[in-house]
């Protein structure tokens, strides 16, 4: 009996007969490698697997020796922690929520996404919850969502005050910190900081101390009609802002009756900036750099031109700027600085997120009033 699948040989195939010729035999699949586990790296490194858990979750009653033999196999098998396994092993998420009402606003993107850096330089991966800050409905939800997936903290980075005080109303058990802080200092939650267990105090980002600079700038080159564009009544920032303004025309002994509202926009910086002008105005601080170009836009329509017959200062120091025309002198804050207090104040790496202070950039946009 012929193999099936042989070849025939030995003479001519006869007419009933037609030559056979062999099957291919497909390849054997390449075996496949998996990757690493835990009980790989104990038998490499001669431990237990319970050894190698307390490795992963730095537990401190190893041997400096012992660690090191579990780590050089890790590396030698190109281990790779799975990292929901290590959360549920050590009963820890190692996340960090960030609660956010950012609509696109340049300091608050800013702000989240200095947070979500200084967050993953120190091991943390981060979730961004967006809420509708004037929606305590909407608050609560993001927050029981961050909640849910078991963050071992909060940063707010939502600058309205129904933020604060839906979150000083409510108990979740999660300690927070937030950039922002709120005017009145009889505030439970002055300082930017409430939690069930209060983590420190302390406002990362100082907008009361940005505002001062910019009207000392213009009250110091001369102006005494200085005008304010703020920013929304319901926005913390806005509200330092204006306290900032304030404070220092008062230590000056000057008039600061010249308000006018905007909401962030170019849009309405031009609104504000052309009521201003009618008021008399002979420089206007801006809450925001958005604002001020709409001032910049109200000053040519007026035919003035800036900085010799009107001075424009602005707030955040937007990448653009510096390339308005003229260059607009305004406020810078440090992002990247105030995140990373914010996230070491979170995680118990000081009991104070010292403030950190703005700087005023002169630019072209400001000189001494016209004779």
């Amino acid at each position: 009996m012929r193999a099936r699948g042989a070849v025939l040989t030995g003479g001519a195939p006869s007419p009933d007969n037609h030559q056979m010729t062999a099957d291919p035999v497909p390849p054997a699949p390449a075996r496949r490698q998996r990757p690493a586990n835990v009980m790989d790296v104990a038998r490499a490194a001669g431990v237990s697997h319970q050894t190698v858990s307390r490795v992963l979750n730095d537990h401190p009653s190893l041997r400096p020796g012992t660690r090191q033999r579990v780590l050089d196999a890790m590396a030698e098998l190109d281990y790779r922690p799975n990292a929901a396994a290590r959360a549920l092993s050590s009963n820890r998420s190692r996340m960090i929520g960030i609660l956010s009402t950012a609509a696109g606003e340049y300091g608050p993107a800013s702000s989240v996404a200095a947070v979500e850096s200084a967050a993953r330089a120190r091991g943390y991966s981060v979730t961004i919850a967006n809420a509708d800050g004037l929606s305590r409905a909407s608050i609560d939800e993001a927050v029981d969502h961050l909640a849910a997936l078991s963050a071992e903290g909060l940063v707010v980075v939502a600058p309205q005050t129904r933020v604060l005080e839906t979150l000083s109303k409510r108990s979740f058990g999660i300690p927070w910190v937030t950039l922002q802080a709120v005017a009145d200092p009889d505030s439970p939650h002055e300082g930017g900081v409430g939690s069930v267990a209060p983590v420190g105090h302390g406002r990362p980002l100082d907008q009361v101390i940005g505002a001062r600079l910019a009207t000392a700038h213009l009250a110091e080159a001369g102006h005494r009609r200085i005008g304010h564009i703020t920013g929304p009544a319901d926005w913390i920032d806005a509200a330092q802002r204006v306290r900032g303004f304030r404070e220092e025309l008062a230590s000056r002994g000057l008039d600061d009756d010249l308000l006018a509202t905007g909401d962030w926009s170019a849009a309405s910086g031009h609104r504000a900036g052309r009521e201003l002008i009618e008021r008399g105005a002979t420089a206007i601080f801006a809450g925001n750099d958005q604002m001020a170009l709409g001032a910049l836009a109200a000053a040519a329509e007026a035919g003035l031109e800036p900085p010799a017959e009107l001075s424009i200062v602005g707030f955040d120091d937007v990448p653009e700027a510096a390339f308005y025309r003229p260059a607009l002198t305004t406020v810078r804050q440090d992002f990247s600085e105030a995140g990373r207090r914010a996230v070491a104040l979170l995680l118990g790496e000081s009991e104070v997120a010292p403030s950190v202070e703005p700087v005023l950039i002169v630019r072209g946009s400001t000189a001494p009033p016209a004779p």
